[in-house]
């Protein structure tokens, strides 16, 4: 089971939040641990993906999670009070690692939109956000523009304040009395999410449980699993990132092109950047604009029809990117555009519950944009996975092959494990999960599966296929592509 965080309340019971196993309590003295879900009863948490655990002083217990916003118990964990999009509205869903700090009265949760604080259990909220984009309060009645981003990655509290980092560095909070001031911090404490002390051993959160803080080894290992084809050349990734230096590039780990995020949601048709609204989002490559305007549920759009066709079995098939959920549009249709060209803005438009840039790929056989962008279709027929098209980040590669059944039928959804991707923590990363019967796969590949920006490195990877682990040994070289196919 991937933990995420660990904790320890007043009365000594040991919390761990998981990813999407819920929670799970140890009280002092006991042997078996206590599960907390999500079900469908009044009062459960929001979310089994739980990144953040903290108490208050008088018995109040916070967790926030990876996409649904945040919870609090004031009955030792038997029911919860939750701030999801019903009270958050299109922001505020993802909460940071370890991101829920307690002094006093004052408690305050860290997202990936900026900061909300209470003092009073939540009946009233202060919102802490940036000077770029609109300003996001959601359930806050006040709120203050004073972070360099709003995209907070840690926080912590000392004598002096509360840390902060965020995607353009480190600031100290401070409240005068009347009012939240920040100021610059240079190096920063701040104590990992997921390492707890248990007697005088300190074990950490791993994807494979909770473990000596000093064990390094991998969750699985095989002296016999049979290798992987050798790294090489990948044959498309020809596009930049669509996210410049200095703002969020990592792609999202947690919903990748294909993904259900363990059944949780609909199949995934591209692959998102979480950033700040107002991020600049850029061409990923040269080419024109087919659509400039809202699409699905309002959500302002930008499609681009790329010079660069590729050719498989006879066929050829033109490539499309498109930019969803902006909050503002810098073409218009008809423009020609070039790498890295200022497009639009991500934002939150149409059916969004943050901030941030679905990027969404197609390798179309026919030129019709109503078969790229149809407010319609919410399943469009010619997506395929960006993370096959898209340049890794240094020091990474691509894992990407088949997973097959006894038969040589492909496995919808399966999960492979064994990967280890350390970064963003703030979506983190457990297994890669096989397309399902909306996904598509590379015209040139054919792959079930692909999961790039991975750490050089060698992994043993495995899935369950049938009720049998088949495990394989992967090297992961820069800018390389690995290919691997797990059969029985």
């Amino acid at each position: 089971m991937h933990v995420l965080t660990a904790a320890r309340d007043p009365q000594g019971a040991l919390w761990v939040g998981t990813y999407g196993s819920g929670m799970y309590r140890l009280p002092p003295g006991a042997r078996e641990w206590q599960a907390i879900r999500r079900d469908t009863t009044e009062g459960s948490i929001s979310h089994d993906f739980i990144q953040a655990i903290a108490f208050g002083p008088r018995g109040q217990i916070w967790y926030g999670t990876v996409g649904n916003g945040w919870g609090l118990s004031t009955d030792g964990g038997r029911t919860w009070k939750n701030w999801t999009y019903d009270q958050l509205g299109p922001e505020w869903q993802y909460v940071a690692p370890g991101g829920i700090a307690t002094r006093g009265d004052t408690t305050i949760i860290a997202t990936a939109d900026g900061l909300q604080i209470t003092t009073d259990d939540g009946a009233h909220w202060t919102a802490i956000g940036d000077k770029v984009g609109p300003p996001a309060r959601g359930p806050a009645d006040t709120a203050y523009p004073i972070l360099e981003s709003e995209y907070v990655r840690r926080l912590a509290v000392d004598r002096q304040g509360w840390n902060v980092a965020t995607l353009r560095g480190n600031q100290r909070l401070r409240y005068t009395g009347r009012r939240w001031e920040a100021q610059p911090l240079g190096a920063a404490s701040f104590p990992p999410a997921n390492t707890i002390l248990l007697g005088r051993r300190q074990l950490k959160g791993t994807p494979c449980g909770l473990r000596p803080a000093g064990d390094t080894l991998p969750c699985l290992r095989s002296s016999s699993a049979a290798s992987a084809s050798a790294p090489r050349a990948p044959r498309t990734a020809w596009l930049h990132r669509p996210i410049g230096t200095g703002d969020n590039r990592y792609i999202d780990q947690t919903y990748r092109y294909g993904s259900t995020m363990g059944g949780n949601f609909q199949q995934h048709q591209g692959v998102e950047f979480n950033n700040p609204d107002g991020t600049p989002v850029m061409a990923a490559a040269a080419g024109r604009v087919v659509y400039a305007g809202p699409a699905e549920a309002g959500a302002l759009t930008v499609s681009i029809r790329h010079d660069t066709t590729v050719t498989a079995a006879g066929k050829s098939f033109r490539l499309f990117s498109t930019y969803y959920h902006n909050s503002s549009l810098a073409v218009k249709l008809g423009d020609r555009v070039e790498p890295g060209q200022l497009i639009s803005r991500v934002g939150n438009t149409g059916r969004a519950t943050n901030d941030h840039l679905h990027f969404e790929l197609a390798a179309s056989p026919t030129d019709s944009i109503g078969a790229i962008v149809d407010s319609t279709q919410r399943f469009p027929p010619y997506t395929t996975n960006p993370e096959l098209w898209l340049e890794p980040l240094p020091g990474t590669g691509i894992v990407a092959g088949q997973v097959m059944d006894g038969s040589g039928a492909p496995v919808h959804q399966a999960r492979i494990y064994g990967l280890t991707k350390p970064a963003p923590a703030e979506t983190p990363f457990s297994y890669a999960e096989t397309y399902g019967e909306r996904g598509h796969p590379h015209p040139l590949y054919g792959e079930h599966f692909a999961v790039s920006d991975v750490p050089a490195g060698t992994y043993v990877i495995g899935a369950d296929i049938g009720g049998q682990r088949v495990l394989r040994r992967v090297t992961v070289k820069p800018g390389m592509l690995t290919w691997v196919v797990l059969a029985p």
